[in-house]
């Protein structure tokens, strides 16, 4: 959770700061996966993703890796405008880039090269991912075979986090 969340903003490829809400997420996915036999910690180069992997596993000798290819669509000019403009345009921009930014498409292309450089590396190893909407999105189209129109339409439920199998 971000100060620009809390607000109604769509941070897109701005940096964002965690909320205080935010640092207790961080806290507790440390807590609960610090100790899970992970591989690596690989995180979206985004200043939030950044600060969520510091916070969560900072100290605990995992390795953190940034990676640009996991980080939110590009809404391009409209990074950081309101959620409502952005939720307006979802479906649209599954195709079509946002105005100076990407499509929906464009990221699940970015997260496949990402998992195509994953397998060689942790093939048989647990990895966490700490990214954004637009990543999972990705994954769950990738992994799952969800349809990206599925997954924009739908309305965002906050889980703990999401499990996948690379095979």
């Amino acid at each position: 959770m971000t100060t620009d969340n809390e607000q109604g903003f769509a941070t897109g490829w701005l940096p964002g700061r965690l909320s205080e809400v935010g640092r207790g997420f961080a806290r507790a996915l440390g807590e609960r996966r610090r100790d899970d036999g992970l591989a690596a910690v690989f995180t979206s180069d985004l200043a939030r993703a950044v600060e969520t992997a510091e916070i969560a596993f900072g100290g605990s000798g995992l390795e953190v890796r940034e990676d640009r290819r996991l980080r939110e669509c590009n809404y391009g000019e409209l990074n950081g405008r309101p959620v409502s403009e952005i939720d307006a345009e979802r479906l649209r921009r599954i195709d079509e880039p946002f105005p100076g930014g990407e499509s929906y498409r464009d990221v699940v292309e970015r997260v496949r090269s990402f998992l195509g450089d994953l397998s060689p590396e942790f093939d048989a190893s647990r990895v966490l991912l700490i990214g954004h909407s637009a990543t999972r999105w990705a994954l769950e189209h990738l992994l799952i075979g969800t349809q990206l129109e599925d997954l924009v339409l739908a309305p965002f439920e906050w889980q703990e986090g999401w499990t996948y199998r690379l095979d």
